[in-house]
């Protein structure tokens, strides 16, 4: 009886804080709310979604059962295949997916204000993108770990399996080169934050080295060693701009442009241990670490959001994201809501170590909630901007047009000398979130005169997860150009050829490296979104078939309503972009950029119908002609 006292307490707390924000924001826009509001929401709405919904998912829909033996157990190799820790799995997995999407995406969907992406989140999270983590996921257990596109092309059929395929690489090229913008724009002719960025790479490799050849069990001394010299770089990049050494990392961005290319290639190249292991397990750390501080920080500030609940861009014409509300604002908040790449991670090393079936609920479903707080500090970081110190970080519009536009400029200058850095004009989110993070920080009693030092740390702390997503979405993204190359000569499929690697991973840079040299991020991190949600939408439908092949057609809505939606969000977001891009052709100067856009988003477009029209054919033969599946499984 007290437990059920105090379940009911929860959704009573959820529904007032709730309909306080909403209430306030909407019809009393002037009165600005406090951000505890929003955080205690999200806590009450999350921990009641994986109580109940977590729980019917597990229980009706994948009927979880430890008594099957999972593939790190019966396929136990030492490598790829073993039984590992559902903690320690938990933090592998989150890592994985937590990249820099869900710091970035709300940051640049708060043009049209908090409360629509801050509702994508909740509602998103819970519904759609925790249903596509957890199903995907367990399907993966119960196929031996295969991944996505083996599962498309095994339980729907070749087209849809060809279509997921084309879709993984293309989301991973333009998903690293929207992340990639964001940390040029972070770090040009910004020598102190440059000097750290740089600085991560020669630690990465003493950790990797050190892990593999000098002490490999000393785990929590390389620990202690490597997040030691972090911070020490942090304090000791204080002194770059005035010393000799300034010349060297002061870079416009044409020379960040070449570095990180040039490094995106090197690390593809090299093996997992040297650089790519190391890295993720520092951003691990600091994620954790810093949303952790975050939380803490927002409680004892206690901040205002200054951004209204809505702008007037929700009808488009914003300066960040061009288009309106719907779709953007669903396609720009990807991570955090429900995410496309997440399948890539739920079908790749995650079902191969997992331990126990019931594990898939905290780590599948869990992971993902715990993603959309992490989306939700990063709103709240945003919204305690004046939302003209936010446009005139994240536009190249002059303060008087952003006058114009009602959104007066108020102290950017004043936060450009404390911070030492000029802060205007530097758009793609990274800027704005660090400025947002070192403000909450620095409101902590006697910590206001370190502004300057927590606004680089937060750019560190960004800048960690991008050049993470980096690293493997380059080496990911070579493995599919050279199986797709396989088909037309053989020996450049196979993953231990050097040759094959190089020229690989070449094709793959010289992809993302030149979205970034010709892009905006108004242009690259819409086409992200919506290659992103095509693929959320294409592991959806996998879902959705899986359902039915069990013999439990009746649960399909978990998958199919949230399909439906990605479908409209896809279909809407691909058409908008193509006629935007085919409008700026033939009125621009260098019309072959915007072409080459258009096509690509034709070629999406094309995609979702064909993955969409493929699932709903089969669907219909197991539905409505009762044909047996072609392979029937008893289980998801």
């Amino acid at each position: 009886m007290k437990r059920l006292s105090f379940l009911i307490w929860i959704p009573l707390a959820i529904l007032f804080s709730l309909s306080f924000a909403i209430v306030t924001g909407i019809f009393n826009p002037r009165e600005k709310i406090n951000a505890i509001w929003l955080i205690t929401a999200a806590a009450c709405f999350y921990i009641l979604a994986y109580r109940f919904y977590g729980a019917f998912l597990a229980a009706k829909v994948a009927t979880l059962n430890d008594l099957r033996v999972t593939p790190a157990y019966r396929l136990n190799d030492g490598k790829n295949f073993y039984p590992t820790n559902k903690w320690v799995l938990f933090g592998h997995h989150f890592a994985a997916i937590a990249g820099a999407g869900p710091l970035i995406g709300p940051v640049l969907a708060s043009q049209f204000g908090y409360l629509p992406g801050f509702l994508w989140i909740l509602v998103g999270a819970a519904l759609a993108g925790g249903v596509h983590d957890f199903v995907i996921l367990t399907a993966s257990m119960r196929r031996d770990g295969k991944s996505l596109a083996q599962m498309a092309k095994e339980e729907v059929g070749l087209i849809t399996g060809g279509a997921a395929l084309i879709a993984i690489l293309f989301i991973l090229i333009v998903a690293i080169a929207g992340l990639g913008l964001a940390v040029i724009n972070s770090l040009f002719y910004n020598p102190w934050g440059t000097f750290i960025i740089g600085m991560t790479i020669p630690i990465a490799f003493f950790m990797g080295i050190y892990m593999k050849s000098i002490k490999p069990n000393k785990v929590a001394s390389v620990s202690f060693i490597g997040i030691t010299l972090l911070f020490l770089t942090v304090i000791f990049g204080r002194t770059i701009p005035s010393s000799p050494l300034a010349s060297l990392f002061n870079l416009d961005k044409n020379a960040l442009s070449i570095l990180l290319a040039s490094y995106g290639f090197v690390a593809s190249v090299l093996p997992v241990w040297m650089l790519l292991a190391p890295r993720d397990y520092l951003s691990s750390f600091m994620k954790i670490g810093v949303i952790f501080l975050l939380a803490l920080g927002v409680l004892s500030v206690a901040p205002d959001l200054n951004m209204p609940p809505l702008t007037r861009f929700v009808h488009g014409g914003g300066p960040i994201i061009p288009g309106a509300l719907f779709p953007f604002v669903f396609t720009t908040i990807a991570c955090g809501a429900i995410s496309g790449f997440h399948s890539l991670i739920s079908s790749g090393t995650t079902p191969k170590m997992i331990e126990r079936e019931r594990y898939a609920r905290p780590i599948g479903y869990g992971a993902m909630l715990m993603e959309g707080f992490v989306a939700v500090m990063a709103l709240i970081a945003a919204a305690v901007l004046i939302p003209g110190d936010y446009f005139a970080i994240n536009t190249r519009l002059s303060f008087s047009e952003l006058a114009s536009l009602g959104f007066p400029v108020y102290a950017i200058r004043e936060l450009s000398s404390m911070i030492g850095v000029e802060l205007a004009g530097r758009p793609g989110g990274a800027v704005s979130l660090a400025v947002g993070m070192a403000y909450i920080f620095s409101s902590i009693p006697f910590l206001k005169h370190l502004m300057a030092y927590w606004y680089q740390f937060a750019l560190m702390f960004e800048a960690l997860f991008i050049l993470t997503t980096i690293d493997a979405g380059t080496r990911v993204a070579r493995y599919v150009v050279q199986e797709l190359g396989g088909y037309i000569y053989k020996p450049f499929g196979d993953l231990r050829s050097l040759s094959g690697n190089i020229v690989a991973s070449f094709i793959v840079v010289f992809a993302w490296g030149y979205f970034i040299y010709t892009g905006s991020i108004s242009t690259i991190w819409p086409m992200f979104g919506t290659a992103n949600q095509l693929l959320g939408m294409l592991a959806l439908c996998i879902g959705t078939t899986l359902i039915i092949k069990m013999g439990k057609a009746k649960y399909i809505w978990v998958t199919l309503l949230p399909m439906l939606f990605m479908a409209s969000i896809t279909f809407t977001a691909s058409l908008k972009l193509i006629q935007d891009f085919t409008l700026k052709a033939s009125t621009s100067p260098d019309p072959f950029t915007f072409r080459v856009n258009a096509f690509l988003m034709g070629v999406m477009l094309i995609l979702a119908v064909v993955i969409v029209i493929d699932s709903a054919v089969k669907w219909y033969s197991y539905l409505v002609k009762k044909k047996p599946p072609f392979s029937l499984h008893q289980n998801l």
